[in-house]
């Protein structure tokens, strides 16, 4: 009897499943995952954006700057012209730049379309010095950074209108997960928060095929039990299997889940225990014939690190020259709207529980941090924020909406007691409050931005804005960095979460 129920259920929920893709999906033959039709036309858009950057940069390059130190115009739009746009498709193929698996989400695709550039740019250097020509350096110097500056926002572009289209319910992945009902809830809530990901959760296997209320856990069918996971994924088409913690899942029947899913074309992902350790700090290798997960130490020095520095002392003082008018024109704003200082100076806690003084433009009437104990306090956790706070000026409010009043803290990236990307300055107050696995946000500097800048800053409950700090921490990178520093634009922009 509960064979057939179970049986009934899956049915059942196959037929909503085949509705609710509609035409974007088609079924290839029983038992194989459906075939979304965006997932190959998503490709295809990035490959020819990647494509139509690369022509547009080179030709570009050669109309503009072709004609001088050439012998030949035809030889060098030709020879050179081409070679290059052959040169940086091979790389970007060769790097993977166009992987399914890295399109659409996290830092990787970005980084893996970076280190296709940058390996074009060696080899064509390396080439030239071995053909003893000079006009190779236009290509590697000019063109690669110009399609570099064509390709990521094409790239960026395709990435926001499919995360649009996710987030109205299309492009998504069917999934099926299989672990204890908790795990599988807190899976479901995560994936909820985050429709940009691409997942959407359709069934849930548990190890007796029972849920909070018998047929669902957190409004999503139980189809089954563990046992019978391989059944319900052919039977149902999902196109990934996500294993969530139980106890049922041992070396060995993850093993033979594995075997089982072969020809299904179903992806098996399974959630590690570091939840939140990702990205450069995770290996993947074989010894003595068993897969291990190797976590590797988080990376607080060295050449990234340097460099890292460097960025942050140069573009601290170029951003600085580009908007010293705007620098100006806000002081003059401050002074003929309120009495008091142009600048506010606090003291915050920096790398290591060193105290600095952070600068920033004043947005409050003077002495407001002896009026503070009298409001109440809308913020989370040990953070005090009100969105409607009387001690506000009026052009404070602009300034705080569009995070204005921050560029001061430019001088201190300047002066190295800051970074421009990094976990938010806490008061000493609350460093004093933190518990041991907060104070790991002390490792490294804080910046003028980071994760919880571009995640919604002050609309963040304490506990999210902790683990986006201490996740930026434990899984730092260049490349993460440079997508914090692009999508804090568009948070400025639109002032979320600023008050």
């Amino acid at each position: 009897m509960g064979e057939h129920a179970s049986s009934t259920r899956q049915s059942t929920h196959r037929r909503r499943n085949v509705e609710s893709f509609g035409r974007a999906v088609q079924f290839s033959e029983p038992g194989h995952a459906p075939i979304a039709a965006w997932e190959p036309k998503y490709r295809r858009s990035v490959v020819l954006s990647d494509l139509l950057a690369t022509v547009v940069a080179v030709g570009a390059t050669g109309l503009l700057f072709g004609a001088k130190g050439a012998a030949s115009w035809h030889q060098l739009w030709v020879v050179l012209g081409v070679t290059t746009v052959a040169l940086v498709l091979c790389s970007l193929w060769m790097n993977r730049a166009w992987s399914a698996n890295a399109l659409g989400q996290g830092a990787d695709e970005f980084g893996r379309l970076g280190r296709g550039l940058f390996s074009a740019a060696v080899v064509l250097a390396l080439g030239g010095l071995a053909l003893e020509s000079t006009n190779i350096r236009l290509w590697v110097f000019v063109a690669i950074p110009a399609i570099a500056l064509f390709a990521f926002p094409m790239r960026y572009a395709l990435r926001r209108l499919l995360h649009k289209s996710r987030r109205e319910g299309r492009c998504l992945l069917p999934v099926l997960v299989a672990g204890s009902v908790e795990t599988a809830r807190d899976l479901i809530a995560r994936t909820r928060s985050a429709p940009h990901l691409g997942w959407r959760i359709e069934a849930v296997c548990t190890f007796d095929g029972r849920g909070d209320n018998d047929d669902e856990l957190a409004g999503v069918p139980v189809v089954g039990r563990l046992r019978d996971l391989a059944e319900h994924v052919r039977r149902g088409g999902y196109r990934v299997v996500a294993i969530a913690s139980d106890p049922y899942w041992t070396p060995r029947r993850l093993q033979e889940l594995a075997w089982n899913l072969e020809g299904s074309e179903a992806e098996m992902v399974v959630a590690p225990v570091l939840m939140e350790v990702a990205g450069p700090r995770l290996h993947v290798s074989g010894v003595l014939g068993m897969p291990l997960l190797r976590v590797s130490a988080p990376v607080f020095s060295g050449a990234r690190r340097v460099v890292k520095e460097i960025v942050d002392r140069v573009g601290s003082a170029l951003l600085l020259t580009v908007f010293s008018p705007l620098v100006l024109a806000i002081s003059l704003l401050i002074v003929l709207d309120s009495r008091g200082s142009v600048f506010y100076r606090q003291q915050r806690v920096g790398k290591d529980g060193r105290s600095f003084t952070m600068v920033k433009f004043r947005t409050m009437i003077p002495n407001a941090d002896k009026l503070r104990s009298g409001l109440a306090n809308e913020g989370h956790g040990l953070l005090f924020k009100m969105r409607t706070d009387p001690r506000v000026t009026r052009v404070g409010a602009v300034l705080r909406r569009y995070s204005l009043d921050e560029l001061p803290q430019l001088f201190n990236v300047l002066s190295g007691s800051m970074s421009l990307v990094g976990p938010r300055p806490p008061l000493p107050e609350e460093s004093e409050r933190y518990t041991k696995d907060v104070r790991r946000r002390l490792l490294v500097k804080p910046g003028m931005t980071g994760l919880w800048q571009v995640s919604g800053r002050s609309d963040l409950p304490w506990e999210e804005s902790v683990r986006l700090d201490l996740r930026y921490v434990e899984d730092w990178s260049l490349t993460l960095d440079a997508v914090i520093m692009w999508k804090t634009v568009r948070a400025v922009v639109t002032g979320q979460g600023a008050y």
